[in-house]
């Protein structure tokens, strides 16, 4: 008898999507499994235990089965749920826009970082390729007087960006997004204002293989950065000079064995180098150069 016909709680459920999810080789099954437990019961966090002893609905089986047959199907786990958490914020996602990645909350932190370094009253924070905006909207939120700008090239992925704006909370009012490729996007009453561009652009080499999980269901404009995978990198150091304010800083995340070849790009720019900083596993991901 299916789980379906019988009288169950959503114990019995999360344990049943578990074990369909370990067979079909889906690593972390029961972590998974419990996100989206949570989400079709509404039991989260603290909560979770004590939903497991209660009775599911109809339309929160449905709803359950439904997610459960999509990550069945191979898309990740963050676009079947539909959001993601991020620093402390719990942003949408969609597969317009890239997962949220711990190594990317490394980039949010040392922009924070530096933006209170440098202007500890405020400041001006260019978040480029902006995405879903977790890496703009977590300065925003946590820093207090920030003004941030987000763009992106894609129109699809700035509406999610500026989905999660809609969500801040009194932050967003010192918010905007605008759709354009990289400057382009910035109002020009921007020029030499800004304190620090921040960016994850695409970085992955148009020849490199990816996973099936990342090649099929994320946007290839967002991954895919040219031959080298330093186009978009190349195009925000070329013009930094420009836009930064005096001693305003660039902090651009790439891949461990392109930061070298970036910093010389940045050197040829007219930047100055600044550091190297390492991601959460301790490999070199955070390129920062600063305007002399």
């Amino acid at each position: 008898m299916s789980l379906a016909a019988q009288r169950v709680v959503w114990g019995d459920v999360a344990a049943d999507a578990a074990r369909r999810l370990g067979r079909a080789g889906v690593a972390d099954s029961d972590v998974q499994a419990r996100r989206m437990v949570e989400q079709a019961s509404g039991y989260e966090g603290s909560e979770y235990y004590v939903g497991l002893t209660k009775a599911p609905a109809q339309r929160q089986m449905a709803y359950l089965d439904s997610m459960l047959a999509r990550r069945l199907a191979g898309e990740p786990l963050q676009y079947v749920l539909g959001r993601w958490g991020f620093r402390g914020l719990d942003l949408m996602v969609s597969p317009a826009v890239l997962i949220p990645r711990p190594e990317t909350e490394t980039l949010a932190g040392l922009a924070i970082a530096e933006l209170a370094r440098c202007d500890p009253s405020g400041g001006v924070v260019a978040d480029l390729g902006t995405g879903s905006g977790a890496v703009g909207l977590a300065v925003a939120s946590e820093c207090e007087t920030a003004r941030v700008v987000l763009t992106d090239v894609s129109a699809d992925a700035l509406a999610v960006a500026r989905a999660n704006l809609a969500g801040l909370g009194r932050a967003a009012v010192r918010v905007s997004a605008f759709q354009g490729s990289w400057y382009e996007a910035l109002p020009e009453s921007l020029v030499g204002l800004v304190d620090v561009v921040v960016s994850n652009p695409p970085y992955v080499r148009d020849d490199e293989p990816l996973p099936p999980d990342v090649a099929d269901w994320e946007p290839e404009l967002a991954l895919r950065g040219g031959a080298d995978g330093l186009d978009g990198a190349r195009q925000i150091l070329a013009d930094a000079g420009r836009w930064l304010s005096p001693g305003g800083s660039v902090l651009l995340e790439l891949s461990p064995d392109q930061l070298d070849r970036a910093a010389a790009i940045a050197l040829g720019g007219g930047l100055l180098v600044e550091a190297v900083h390492p991601d959460l596993a301790g490999r070199d991901r955070v390129l920062q150069c600063r305007k002399q």
